[in-house]
C-alpha cells in the first residue's frame, strides 16, 4: 500500500524538522510531501490523497482550519487523518479545530517522538 504524509507549515525550518522526525518512515515505503501554505496544501491533498496531514494552523493564503474544513466537509475526504499543529493551545482553538474536522490537535513546540508515534499509529506501522 502506498502511504503518504503531507507536512504543511509556512516556516521552512519547521517543515524540515518534521520531515527529519519522520524520515525513518521512508524506509518503510512512506512518501513525505510538503507544502508551504494552505492553498498549496489543499491542491496537494486533492492530487496526492495523503493518509496523514500534519497541518499548521497559522498560515498565509488559507489557514489550517480552512484547509481542514475544506478537506473534511467540502471534499468529503474523511479518510484523510489531519493533525493540526499550532502555537495556540487555548481551548477555543482546540474547539475550532474539532469543528473544522481535525482528528487531533497538537501544540508547538511538539515532542518529535509523539509526532512519530502518531504517524506510525495512523499508518499502521
Amino acid at each position: 500500500m502506498n502511504r503518504k504524509i503531507l507536512i504543511v507549515d509556512d516556516e521552512a525550518h519547521l517543515r524540515m524538522l518534521i520531515e527529519q522526525t519522520l524520515e525513518d518512515l521512508q524506509d518503510k515505503g512512506v512518501e513525505l510531501l510538503t507544502a508551504g501554505n494552505g492553498e498549496e496544501a489543499l491542491e496537494t491533498i486533492k492530487a496526492e490523497r495523503p493518509n496523514l496531514v500534519f497541518l499548521d494552523v497559522m498560515m498565509p493564503k488559507m489557514s489550517g482550519f480552512d484547509v481542514c474544513h475544506a478537506v473534511k466537509n467540502e471534499l468529503g475526504m474523511k479518510e484523510v487523518h489531519i493533525v493540526l499543529l499550532t502555537a495556540k493551545g487555548q481551548e477555543f482553538d482546540k474547539q475550532k479545530g474539532q469543528e473544522a474536522g481535525a482528528d487531533l490537535y497538537m501544540t508547538k513546540p511538539f515532542d518529535p517522538d509523539a509526532l512519530l508515534a502518531k504517524a506510525k499509529e495512523v499508518l499502521g506501522l
